[in-house]
């Protein structure tokens, strides 16, 4: 009775530091399931996949270009003019909302250190203002922290250097990343603003946001490839 008490107490000490290792592996798992898809998101820049347009140069000396871009010009306008293409890493545009009170920067392409400046736009959407899909996203724990209180009739105004445009909220939106509905080209002029849906368990695969439409646009007028103001 004596041995077999004394063969039970050696296998407890024995499988003890195994049990205590399992726990303690358990729990550092729970504890990094939200910083993991954090380090996810960031690398897989979080995002529509099929829309990054990122050179094969980028994160090893990508060209981030700040612009002063134009917010108080009070020369002509019109409804039509000409358009400035930027280039990848560009910052091209600033938003602001009726909704909250922050100007957010602009920047043409998207990569992980253009969203941690700023908002981005996929490449592969229309440039602001022309004719079809623009398409912009920004982190949910920087820029876009408020898009949520975006409703329906707020406005979203983009100022660039060759022109001001209005967009008004026309609806709301939610769909996982692999759905393109939202962020495809479309013949619709419109503006698609979305960002990762905020998830206790650290999901990153849901996105949210507003559709708006393109409600008021003014062209700067530029006379011998300088601006008139």
């Amino acid at each position: 009775m004596e041995k077999n008490k004394n063969k039970d107490s050696t296998l407890i000490h024995i499988a003890t530091p195994f049990v205590l290792l399992a726990l303690c592996i358990g729990l550092f798992m729970i504890a990094m399931i939200k910083p993991s898809d954090k380090i996810r998101m960031y690398l897989n820049l979080a995002f529509m996949d099929s829309l990054k347009n990122t050179p094969e140069s980028a994160g090893s000396g990508l060209v981030v270009r700040d612009n002063d871009i134009i917010t108080d010009y009070d020369g002509e306008t019109s409804e039509e003019g000409e358009f400035i293409r930027p280039k990848f890493g560009e910052m091209y545009a600033e938003m602001t909302c009726s909704a909250f009170d922050i100007t957010i920067p602009v920047y043409w392409g998207s990569n992980s250190e253009l969203f941690e400046r700023g908002a981005c736009q996929s490449a592969g959407s229309v440039i602001i203002g022309d004719k079809g899909n623009t398409v912009i996203s920004a982190h949910v724990d920087t820029f876009f922290s408020e898009l949520y209180k975006l409703e329906k009739g707020d406005t979203v105004t983009l100022r660039t250097n060759y022109g001001s445009f209005v967009y008004t909220v026309k609806e709301p939106i939610s769909f996982n990343k692999k759905d393109g509905k939202y962020v495809a080209p479309s013949e619709d002029t419109k503006l698609t603003l979305y960002t990762c849906k905020k998830d206790i368990l650290g999901n990153a695969d849901e996105r949210t946001g507003v559709v708006c439409e393109l409600t008021e646009k003014k062209f700067y007028s530029i006379k011998g490839g300088e601006l008139s103001r």
